[in-house]
């Protein structure tokens, strides 16, 4: 009896953690398993880009879980720089190009198909936004180049567009350098994430850090000088001279092939799956990672998330799914954390403008504690600010703004969201305390107590 043949289209988190639970599942005489990665490298850590810039870690090899010839040592034929260009569903089959050796050109058959493709980063059609020195920061290819171009730089003086989480960790990355860092961001605050009130917060840091963050700005193009080479970004209304420019304006799903074979996407133009990680009309095809939209178990809707702890999720599920088993991703809460410097970011949930989007009437309340006892040595003060539904109290966001053990409190925000709780019941939570950790009243608690008043008073 033939082995069953299972392609997959992408040789990072989601892609291969779906190959490999499926080879765990499956014996090699049942299952063949072929798997296309267009790039040099495979279940690699993009996140950990700015700190490999930053020289936090050492790179590229300390960020990659599991290389090309650790997959094939496990019956799974990974072809790296082959690029899948074309989807053939009706004859189950997928045309490839090679990146390298000519470019050569065939047809693989498949009875399973896994889409993992991942995002690709927003680069608008600026002029000269294509020069040398301009730099996105989504695979290691780009992470090497951009230290490449640092490496023989003279000049001290970077450009960051984008104030989210890429464009933060990377203006720290530089700072630590020795750059001179701008940030260009088009929105009234950096980290769009969260709520205007508490992006003023991280701005205020930054400021304090020395990074200039210009907030209401939309960039126009990058300049060039006589070689071509990035020398200046433009806006309507400056010019900011730059010997390295750092794109850190988000992403969108890789979906292009998903389109051209007819998929179904969402509005954000993410794969759209069931539960199972199955494309929504298929029997034999699933999708998961950046490429695909989510279930928000908060709001109801899809979204797009692209962060690796849901890549790995969706592809142990898809495995499962894929080997015999079954396995489903209910849906994620939308929890994301980040850094600059020394100011820990934090978020969970729904914004406003997200709540306000889902027909949702809610209360927020935001409060100043500390991350310590206060009369313990090293307190410092943290931001919460939470949002619960107006006649339920149901939890409906949380986000954190503060230094050293602010972020990762989220958590706690994460599986309440998760729960279903209400900040009635979250006041009763028995978290840890000890004031080299928390005062009596977690600030995640404090926040609570505050938002259980509010949503009496707007019952009133």
């Amino acid at each position: 009896m033939a082995a069953e043949r299972l392609v997959v289209i992408g040789g990072d988190a989601a892609g291969m953690a779906a190959a490999s639970q499926a080879r765990r599942l499956r014996k090699p005489g049942e299952l063949a398993i072929t798997a296309f990665e267009r790039g040099h490298f495979t279940s690699y850590s993009a996140c950990g880009i700015p700190y490999w810039v930053g020289g936090d870690v050492d790179g590229p090899d300390a960020l990659i879980a599991r290389t090309a010839e650790e997959h094939r040592a496990r019956e799974i034929d990974l072809r790296m720089r082959t690029e899948v260009t074309e989807l053939d569903l009706d004859r189950g089959r997928v045309r490839t190009r090679e990146l390298e050796n000519g470019g050569r050109e065939s047809w693989t058959g498949f009875d399973k198909l896994v889409i993992a493709t991942g995002a690709r980063p927003r680069r608008p059609g600026l002029p000269g936004i294509d020069a040398p020195g301009v730099h996105g920061v989504q695979t290691l290819d780009d992470g090497q180049a951009l230290l490449d171009t640092l490496d023989a730089s003279s000049g001290r003086r970077a450009v960051v567009v984008g104030a989210g989480y890429i464009g933060v960790e990377m203006a720290e990355a530089l700072i630590r350098r020795g750059y001179q860092v701008t940030v260009l961001e088009q929105s009234a605050q950096p980290m769009s994430t969260l709520d205007p009130d508490m992006g003023a917060l991280v701005h205020e840091a930054m400021c304090q850090m020395g990074i200039e963050t210009v907030r209401g700005t939309t960039v126009t193009g990058v300049l060039t000088d006589a070689a071509g080479r990035a020398r200046a970004v433009t806006t309507e209304d400056a010019e900011y001279p730059a010997d390295v420019v750092v794109l850190g304006m988000g992403v969108r799903p890789e979906t292009s092939l998903a389109a051209a074979a007819g998929l179904p996407l969402g509005d954000s133009g993410g794969l759209l799956t069931d539960l199972a990680m199955r494309v929504r009309g298929q029997d034999h095809l699933w999708a998961g990672g950046d490429c695909v939209e989510v279930l928000d178990l908060v709001s109801g809707h899809t979204r797009h998330i692209a962060l690796g702890t849901h890549a790995n999720k969706h592809g142990q599920v898809i495995g499962a799914n894929v080997g015999g088993g079954y396995a489903t991703f209910p849906g994620v809460v939308g929890t994301a954390v980040s850094k600059v410097c020394d100011l820990e970011i934090a978020r969970t949930g729904l914004l406003e403008r997200q709540a306000h989007a889902a027909g949702l009437r809610f209360v927020t309340a935001t409060v100043e504690a500390t991350n310590r006892a206060g009369y313990y040595p090293g307190a410092r003060p943290m931001h919460v600010k939470m949002l619960a539904e107006r006649r339920t109290g149901r939890l409906l966001g949380v986000q954190i703004v503060g230094r050293e053990g602010a972020g990762k409190r989220v958590d706690i925000a994460a599986v309440a969201l998760t729960a279903g709780m209400t900040v009635e019941q979250m006041t009763a939570l028995d978290l840890g305390y000890a004031p080299p950790f928390s005062p009596v009243w977690d600030p995640v608690l404090v926040a609570a107590r505050k938002t259980v008043s509010a949503v009496r008073a707007a019952g009133i």
